[in-house]
């Protein structure tokens, strides 16, 4: 078993009320084929990854990409809707204990303005986004999950004019949970803006370790460049699609459609021990045999993760 299935295995235990009484042996059937399939998708870095017609990313040493037909599959046999036309795929590292995961996709609902950057208001943007989490908690609960608590801003909206790029942290919780760093959620966006649409990239991690994380992200979203002709540049006003919302209307929009995927990666601010003992043996097997890997050769080129 790898590192991979470990993160899966806790991703769907978190998700559920139990991996015992919850689940089906159906569902927990396709739940092990589910991350089999996305253990053997996974392709390791360093490798270009085609992001549609529109991008590419430099996948770096210790990353791995899985693609989006692996990724759907491990998604929906958690219980999460997914958009095939959106997704792109996950981009996980490749360690015993992962403590990041990050959802690549493409809207391609055409060039987004970025004329109120300069006029939004950080407060009224967490406003509506609490508001809206709290209208979707009935439904969250309603299909098994937790309901969810925005907290604030762990990094509030900022925009890069000169790069067409934009990135905000909210942090979140699950309503039961104990109100510290390690059980809150960060869901940091990063998102390129291109002619035809725009890419996002959703790293979720735990508040106590978003400061490390948030400078994954970071570097992941600067390993992404759209290809000629289709950079926010190359926009044709004459011929070219508009998207029908502005950049505040982006924060916010595509933000609270993650909130269901948050429900399952809260898992990464969950502790072992709250996962059942069958688990934490699964897990501390998975954490010896890496353990002893052998370091990678000095001449690796790859992404250091902060200390």
């Amino acid at each position: 078993m790898k590192a991979i299935i470990k993160l899966a295995l806790c991703l769907f235990v978190v998700s559920s009320v139990s991996f015992a009484d919850a689940q089906t042996d159906a569902a927990k059937k396709e739940f092990k084929t589910a991350s089999e399939k996305f253990d053997q998708a996974a392709l390791s870095g360093p490798r270009q990854i085609a992001i549609f017609d529109e991008a590419t990313l430099a996948l770096p040493a210790g990353d791995k990409f899985v693609p989006a037909s692996a990724a759907a599959r491990l998604l929906r046999s958690m219980g999460q809707t997914v958009d095939d036309k959106r997704l792109v795929g996950m981009v996980i590292p490749d360690e015993a204990d992962a403590k990041w995961v990050a959802i690549v996709g493409f809207i391609r609902d055409g060039y987004v303005r970025d004329d109120d950057a300069r006029h939004w208001k950080a407060d009224d943007m967490l406003r509506s986004f609490s508001e809206s989490t709290a209208q979707s908690n009935a439904s969250r609960k309603a299909h098994g999950f937790s309901e969810l608590e925005v907290r604030g801003w762990a990094e509030a909206p900022t925009y890069d004019a000169a790069t067409h790029r934009l990135v905000w942290g909210v942090i979140v919780r699950k309503k039961e949970d104990p109100d510290d760093a390690v059980h809150q959620l960060v869901n940091y966006q990063t998102v390129a803006l291109g002619r035809d649409g725009h890419l996002v990239l959703t790293v979720t991690s735990s508040l106590s370790s978003f400061t490390a994380d948030k400078s994954i992200a970071n570097a992941l979203l600067g390993d992404i460049d759209y290809v000629s002709g289709k950079r926010y540049a190359d926009f044709d006003k004459l011929t070219d699609r508009v998207a029908e919302y502005g950049l505040a209307a982006l924060v916010v929009g595509v933000a609270a459609k993650k909130l269901g995927l948050l429900a399952v990666l809260l898992a990464f601010a969950a502790k072992f021990s709250k996962l059942g003992v069958a688990i934490s043996l699964v897990a501390a097997a998975v954490a010896r045999r890496f353990s002893k890997r052998k370091a990678a050769p000095s001449g690796t080129k790859g992404r250091q993760e902060p200390h």
